[in-house]
């Protein structure tokens, strides 16, 4: 046995020892009182990063939800606004009805018609130019000086074509009658169309759109769909192999493509028909306008036929808002979905553990204790040199 004082190496292992196991029991409490495992880049320099990723997404998908209710709630208020719309028409076929009954009906009894559909004529144009969300007019297409409502929702967390759903409440909801103009470019649809741009035009309106190295022909079409220009007056779908553009509204013209990429063909042109489709949401564009009138047995007979279309006409453009509705509130839930499962995925890395991390607190605790201990104890051994030294 030996006993030296001016190096106690005991003490000095105890001390090492009970500074590790203090440390350790700091960072217990930490994590234990924060609720979080990693509480700076240090604790986990990885999980840290990855963490942030998820947060990042997290946060935009929620934002991306409230986005989607928007839509929800935009679409709610057309519908709305068109379902007095549609009660009006209905009121409008009554009094046509009441006035085509020219063997009771005389001319004062339909002049007192005409002057109730006349003044239901003006209530259809003020909700078509009025209805308006935040500021946006919803149903103005066809009204004077009114244009078409074209909504860009951002529904996803990034910048894609597919985080995005784009509305449009132009007269391409009301469908066609007869066929739409349309046309096909064969050829092959990949990176090679790189900074190529493809022209398409019907009746004095056209759009040139230069795609951005798309990957596929679905990344072609999205790419023309997410254009406003080309989407104002066309739609592009993929017709097997090739790509189909069509017009949104039937028309007698015939629809030109073009592209200036190598190797691409356009088909066969179909031309379209022009048939009795509405064109806006007002009296006129519904086709009950100033031009239907019950002041005579004959017209009021023609007015139950045009305000029939108008029903039938409105009545579609009502399904594709409700379809619009449906789509935006399956993306709700969608990314609902998507949210807990990316808060799942953070919190397993950046949240603490407290059954694991009150074991790991509890045994630092004993060990420290125990530390302190053993540390008193060694610094007492070198007094037993005072025994040798008194002889």
């Amino acid at each position: 046995m030996s006993l030296r004082i001016n190096s106690n190496i005991a003490a000095m292992n105890a001390y090492r020892n009970l500074s590790v196991n203090d440390k350790q029991m700091q960072g217990s409490l930490e994590k234990l009182s924060s609720g979080l495992r990693i509480n700076r880049s240090a604790d986990d320099a990885a999980g840290m990063s990855i963490a942030q990723g998820l947060q990042s997404q997290i946060g935009g998908l929620k934002v991306a939800t409230r986005n989607a209710q928007d839509g929800v709630n935009v679409v709610q208020t057309a519908d709305g606004a068109l379902n007095e719309s549609a009660e009006i028409l209905q009121r409008m076929r009554d009094l046509a009805v009441q006035a085509a009954n020219g063997g009771s009906q005389d001319t004062n009894a339909q002049a007192a018609a005409q002057t109730e559909f006349g003044q239901l004529q003006s209530e259809l144009d003020r909700i078509a130019k009025t209805t308006s969300f935040g500021g946006q007019k919803l149903l103005a297409v066809g009204t004077a000086g009114g244009t078409a409502y074209t909504g860009s929702f951002q529904v996803g967390a990034n910048n894609t074509t597919d985080d995005r759903i784009n509305v449009s409440m132009d007269a391409s909801v009301f469908g066609a009658a007869g066929t739409k103009a349309s046309n096909t470019l064969s050829g092959t649809f990949s990176a090679a169309l790189d900074t190529e741009t493809i022209t398409a035009s019907i009746g004095g309106n056209g759009a040139t759109v230069t795609l951005n190295s798309p990957s596929s022909l679905d990344d072609v079409v999205n790419q023309l769909n997410g254009n406003a220009s080309f989407s104002a007056s066309f739609v592009a779908t993929k017709a097997g192999a090739d790509l189909k553009i069509s017009s949104k509204v039937a028309q007698a013209e015939t629809i030109t493509v073009s592209s200036s990429a190598a190797g691409l063909t356009a088909g066969t042109a179909v031309a379209g028909t022009t048939g009795s489709t509405a064109t806006g949401f007002d009296s006129a564009g519904l086709g009950v306008g100033n031009t239907v009138s019950l002041n005579n047995t004959t017209n009021a007979r023609n007015a139950i036929d045009a305000v029939d279309a108008a029903i039938k006409n409105l009545s579609t453009a009502r399904s594709q808002l409700g379809a619009y509705q449906n789509r935006f509130e399956h993306t709700i839930n969608n990314i609902n979905v998507q949210v807990e499962n990316l808060s799942a995925s953070k919190s397993a890395i950046t949240d603490t553990d407290m059954a694991q991390e009150m074991v790991k607190f509890t045994r630092s605790q004993i060990l420290s204790q125990a530390g302190t201990a053993m540390l008193a104890q060694a610094n007492q051994a070198p007094q037993s040199v005072l025994q040798l030294l008194r002889g």
